[in-house]
């Protein structure tokens, strides 16, 4: 199955960009009258025939179109502070995008050690998962917060704060059920400081842990993704 993201589709008929086009007749050696699969990320799937197989302006005509296609009854928000190495946190944007989530969330806060990252190179990370899964949904990156005001932002659901103190936690996946909107905060590879766990708990987060082993951050990430998809099946 050949998947093209296309956010921009519209009418009958859609040309990929020159990139795409050059991916689908030069790579993939596709030609007039094959078939292919556009996502436009918002839960539209789409069948497409090749009309005009030029390799700089491929041409479709849209044979076939789903709404809502995989929906999902839950909502998930992940806020993760990025890695030092940000190959892992690339790594933890892929493998979640694939799990499922609606919105990624990076921040800095006191330890962090990473201020900086490139959205354009991470939204073409997650563009590539939600093709490699086949998800008409795509998450939403969000610009890079500060610590206060991501505790600030106005949520409408469960909110919790993962850390790696030793006090008396539950578990995540005793705190969520089935079709919850869920929030969760995870911090850099030093944690969160018991100053930011106490503002966050003062906006309303809950202290959850995400296991007894103690984790990198970005499988903390991968962690918490699950739970809430296990939960939700």
């Amino acid at each position: 199955m050949h998947i093209f993201y296309t956010p921009d589709i519209k009418g009958s008929n859609y040309s990929l960009n020159e990139n795409e086009s050059k991916h689908c007749i030069r790579v993939l050696r596709l030609k007039n009258g094959d078939n292919v699969n556009l996502i436009d990320g918002t839960g539209g799937f789409y069948l497409a025939e090749i009309i005009d197989d030029h390799p700089k302006r491929c041409v479709l005509k849209i044979i076939q179109t789903e709404k809502e296609y995989g929906k999902r009854d839950y909502h998930l928000s992940i806020a993760v502070a990025p890695t030092k190495n940000i190959e892992r946190y690339e790594w933890f944007l892929e493998k979640s995008t694939e799990i499922g989530v609606d919105e990624f969330i990076p921040f800095i806060s006191q330890q962090s050690e990473r201020k900086v990252i490139k959205q354009e190179r991470l939204n073409k990370i997650i563009n590539a998962a939600v093709k490699q899964s086949i998800q008409a949904y795509r998450p939403k990156l969000s610009n890079m917060l500060k610590f206060k005001d991501l505790i600030n932002l106005k949520f409408e659901g469960k909110k919790f704060i993962a850390h790696c103190f030793n006090i008396d936690k539950p578990y995540l996946k005793n705190q969520i059920q089935k079709g919850d909107k869920v929030l969760i905060l995870i911090g850099p590879e030093g944690d969160f400081t018991k100053n930011e766990i106490e503002q966050a708990k003062a906006k309303g987060f809950k202290e959850i842990s995400l296991g007894n082993s103690r984790l990198r951050t970005e499988t903390a990430g991968i962690v918490a993704v699950h739970t809430v998809c296990l939960i939700n099946e």
